[in-house]
């Protein structure tokens, strides 16, 4: 695995390279162009730093602080999911955030049950295993909480099933304003065209999409178009996840066009759009911190020539 030392010689900014700086002073003075949307840290990015206890849910809002310079932060249930109900747990991460200065802006939920199974039993017990989380997504400031659209049938049956499950916790949400978006995560809902579909039946202004840049993977032989998806889920879209796995010596990602994805963010946002691009490192060649420096660049650069 290449180290950060490499990774940066390999771009050409060590010691060696300063003799570049010149050609990189217009890119430099165009950091001051602020950009279209913020830059939030996805805790998945750190999941194996995370699971190999390394790093704490707790701790994780002051490491996207101190160690990326980034003040927003997206949670993920799996990494504290015995905590949604623990008030004291909540009081502590709400009050270590707010002295950070960092913004808690959504939980990403895998953990509480299907929504769009056929079954109503299930789908039921599914909807209400996720009023904890929005209620304590409302408790830490969040805009929104994210879901997962799973469950077995055909398009049709698990669209009439997804319509119900997530138009009753989509309600529930509007109670508390707290936002259900739902991630191109497998089967249809990396469909494009058959999430869109079960927006417009749900017809929530709480219900939205988080489109991910490369979550587009509809069964194991096919993969719907990454651009074509992204762009039908951004009218509904409340934010987006910037996904990366690898770079190549000019820092762009090797398997997605950036410049493109965000053109349709750009051109695709909606009074909806709470703002925020989440980093989502998901590679194995850079260590999880230098892949979310990395993304972090990626989107800085990108973003200003875009803005």
């Amino acid at each position: 695995m290449q180290n950060r030392r490499d990774f940066l010689k390999h771009l050409g900014l060590t010691t060696a390279g300063l003799g570049l700086l010149p050609t990189l002073a217009p890119e430099a003075d165009a950091r001051d162009k602020k950009l279209f949307f913020n830059i939030s840290l996805a805790e998945w990015s750190l999941h194996r730093t995370l699971r190999e206890g390394k790093l704490v849910n707790m701790d994780f809002p002051a490491k996207a602080k101190n160690d990326f310079g980034i003040s927003a932060v997206e949670y993920v249930d799996q990494f504290f999911k015995d905590k949604a109900k623990d008030q004291a747990y909540l009081n502590e991460l709400k009050q270590r955030t707010a002295d950070l200065g960092v913004r808690n802006v959504l939980i990403m939920v895998d953990t509480a049950g299907p929504l769009a199974d056929s079954d109503d039993a299930k789908r039921k017990q599914g909807v209400e295993s996720h009023y904890q989380w929005i209620d304590a997504a409302k408790f830490l400031g969040c805009h929104s909480i994210r879901v997962n659209l799973r469950g077995k049938g055909t398009a049709e049956e698990m669209a009439k099933a997804a319509v119900d499950g997530l138009g009753r916790l989509s309600e529930y949400g509007a109670k508390e304003k707290i936002g259900v978006i739902v991630e191109n995560h497998g089967g249809y809902s990396s469909d494009g065209q058959w999430l869109a579909g079960v927006m417009r039946q749900v017809n929530n202004p709480y219900c939205g999409t988080l489109p991910d840049f490369n979550n587009f993977k509809v069964s194991p032989t096919e993969v719907y178009d990454r651009y074509k998806g992204t762009e039908e889920m951004m009218p509904f879209a409340k934010g987006a996840s910037a996904k990366t796995h690898d770079f190549d010596a000019q820092g762009n990602e090797t398997t997605l066009d950036y410049p493109r994805l965000l053109e349709i963010v750009k051109k695709g946002r909606t009074k909806a759009f709470k703002g925020y691009v989440g980093i989502e490192y998901s590679g194995d060649r850079l260590s999880e911190d230098d892949g979310i420096r990395a993304t972090k660049a990626l989107l800085e650069r990108v973003g200003q020539t875009l803005s």
